[in-house]
């Protein structure tokens, strides 16, 4: 079934709805109009017991000022983009810079921080929210006008999927995801610390110190980025590691071993509730980000959770940051008269 109901109001009195999308046995997952944001995910433990596996708010107010973009849509470009600028047939085009020089998640008001216009509907086992949401040219410095549609879908079968497409009307750049942080053992637990994870990805993007790709890529093989076997996140990191340190964890961007298909690229989880999340997608990285930055000051989570550091993981499927501005990475370029597809399957078991 799908409910929807008011979940607060923008302060200029627009009004904020949520749907949650509830199966069968009871799992469910709640999404709001405000960037598309997915507030809550219920799924079952190995004893059948359900438990909100995502971090984020119950007002409108906090996930407007709040940082992290908790559970929520980015665009136009996911992760960054080195020096606010990049350069389509000779010409340049600026953006906001909200992270130093560099422009982060979407720039000064983002996808996170729009309202979409919402559709729900069933079709047997499956539930549907399409959201969709018009960018004019220029926003935040891109060029074309753009029309996205996000089609959420949760079944019976604990499947939740993000479907992206986009199209514009002059060449623009695009690298749409969503960036919920999970935690398997339910948000409300301090750390992931009993998270396994598995990837098929044999290299990173090398970062500088301001997190922008130099452009090279690092075999993971032998390092503590190596996750092609299944390992717990936090039990190889080496003080010594120039690329990793203690007290930091992760935020890099792995290269998927993907054909372009929607295969199954990475597997999370957590040897306690023994819930585990299948990640299956056709975008060609994932960024892995352990909430290393979280700001512990800042308005608790739900139910007045207080936010701690490395208390979720996210999985960012993505192109790589800075692609427009690096011409060995896959083209992130979107041409009037093509559609921008690309799907996230999150299988919960």
């Amino acid at each position: 079934m799908i409910n929807r109901e008011l979940f607060g109001k923008m302060p200029c009195g627009t009004e904020v709805y949520a749907y949650t999308l509830q199966n069968k046995s009871g799992a469910n997952v709640k999404i709001i109009t405000l960037g598309g944001t997915i507030v809550s995910i219920n799924v079952p433990d190995k004893n059948g017991n359900l438990a909100d596996v995502v971090c984020g708010y119950d007002s409108v107010d906090s996930y407007l000022n709040n940082g992290g973009y908790q559970g929520a849509l980015i665009g136009r470009y996911g992760n960054r983009i080195g020096n606010s600028f990049f350069v389509i047939d000779g010409v340049e085009y600026h953006l906001y810079n909200n992270e130093g020089k560099n422009h982060l998640h979407g720039g000064k008001v983002g996808f996170d921080k729009k309202l979409w216009n919402a559709k729900a509907w069933e079709d047997n086992s499956t539930m549907y929210l399409e959201l969709t949401l018009f960018s004019p040219d220029g926003e935040e410095g891109y060029p074309g006008n753009l029309n996205v549609t996000v089609l959420y879908s949760f079944d019976d079968e604990n499947t939740f999927t993000i479907n992206y497409k986009a199209t514009t009307d002059k060449k623009t750049v695009l690298n749409l995801t969503n960036h919920a942080y999970f935690n398997l053992s339910g948000y409300e637990t301090s750390t992931i610390k009993n998270h396994s994870l598995w990837i098929d990805s044999d290299k990173i993007t090398v970062v500088n110190e301001e997190l922008i790709p130099t452009g090279e890529e690092l075999a993971v093989a032998n390092t503590v980025f190596d996750f092609n076997t299944t390992k717990m996140i936090f039990d190889r990191i080496d003080d010594d590691n120039k690329l990793l340190k203690i007290g930091q964890g992760y935020d890099h961007n792995y290269i998927l071993n993907s054909d372009g298909t929607i295969r199954h690229q990475a597997t999370l989880k957590d040897e306690k509730s023994g819930r585990v999340m299948k990640l299956f997608t056709n975008q060609p990285c994932v960024q892995i980000y352990t909430a290393n930055c979280i700001n512990e000051s800042e308005s608790a989570f739900k139910n007045n959770v207080p936010q701690k550091k490395r208390c979720a993981i996210c999985l960012e499927t993505q192109h790589a940051p800075d692609s427009p501005n690096k011409p060995n990475f896959k083209s992130t370029i979107l041409n009037p008269g093509e559609i921008y597809d690309y799907s996230t399957v999150f299988k919960f078991e």
